[in-house]
């Protein structure tokens, strides 16, 4: 059987984790949330993947802005962005692209999806 001071224990870890759960963004368990697309980070990161995808299609894409974008953390200290962009074709007609990737905590990114929304 616990004792009192064990039982007062547990209890008081019990509170502490509700505590910490509930004042925790739902992005540190998987949620996701906007980004700010005026942000320069946000648009550096928009511009990267266009060029990344550039790079590996050979298509001349050109970047023209970030329109909406959102982020989320999962359970590995990787940050999942979803991006939506304006850019110009080959054909240079604007076009709306969509791009996922991954960015490390040490800042390595992967391009995970390219594509061009209908």
């Amino acid at each position: 059987m616990a004792s009192p001071t064990m039982r007062a224990g547990l209890l008081f870890s019990i509170a502490v984790i509700a505590i910490f759960v509930a004042i925790l963004p739902m992005a540190a368990f998987g949620g996701l949330y906007p980004i700010d697309i005026n942000n320069s980070n946000a648009q550096e990161l928009a511009r990267w993947a266009v060029a990344e995808h550039v790079k590996q299609a050979n298509d001349g894409i050109k970047f023209n802005k970030l329109v909406s974008g959102n982020q989320g953390m999962g359970r590995s200290p990787i940050v999942t962005v979803h991006l939506i962009m304006d850019a110009w074709n080959n054909d240079g007609k604007d076009a709306r692209y969509q791009t996922m990737l991954h960015i490390t905590m040490a800042g390595k990114r992967t391009l995970l999806s390219f594509k061009q929304l209908a």
